[in-house]
């Protein structure tokens, strides 16, 4: 029944008596009961902070994959704009537009202004607009322009409020009015 060499050596020398003995030996069990439900929570605890470290550092990992999508698609438009851009547009004429609730200036030659009242070529930023740093701007064709503004918008200034200007409203009392974008003041 004793379990324990040193409580056999107790309960010979008469120090402990076996009803102490057997008490010893429920409270040490119970308390292995106790240890062992209490590991099992423990690990439960663990395994299920290990999952929720797990499910966090994917949404980070996640997170970051597309902010670095994000950044190699701005590259990339950057790329484009500065690969295509016309050059060679510097003269004496200057044509106005609108960025970020500012009018700014470029200076144009005349078959370049032209060509920007006809709406085949449109300015485009070197930078996006939720960058500080605005590098200046750049001239590039419509049809280069519409790409861009697919993959992502900030970077052309005007396709929207070109494409707004052209649905006209069918009551409007000025439809049959042109109005020319090309006035010099």
């Amino acid at each position: 029944m004793v379990k324990n060499a040193l409580q056999a050596q107790l309960l010979k020398a008469g120090l402990v008596d076996a009803k102490q003995a057997k008490k010893t030996n429920k409270q040490n069990q119970h308390a292995k009961k106790m240890g062992q439900n209490d590991q099992q929570q423990l690990q439960a605890e663990l395994a299920q902070a290990k999952q929720e470290k797990q499910a966090k550092d994917q949404a980070l990992d996640q997170e970051k994959q597309q902010q670095l999508e994000q950044k190699t698609v701005m590259a990339n438009i950057v790329q484009m704009i500065k690969q295509y851009q016309i050059k060679d547009t510097d003269g004496e004429i200057g044509y106005q537009f609108i960025d970020e609730g500012k009018i700014k200036k470029i200076y144009v030659n005349q078959t370049v202004y032209n060509a920007i009242v006809a709406g085949s070529l449109l300015v485009a930023r070197l930078a996006s607009s939720n960058t500080a740093q605005a590098n200046g701007y750049a001239l590039i064709p419509k049809a280069l322009a519409e790409r861009i503004e697919q993959k992502m918008t900030g970077y052309i200034i005007g396709l929207q409020q070109q494409q707004q200007d052209q649905s006209t409203d069918e009551e409007d009392p000025y439809a049959d009015y042109v109005i020319p974008d090309d006035l010099m003041w």
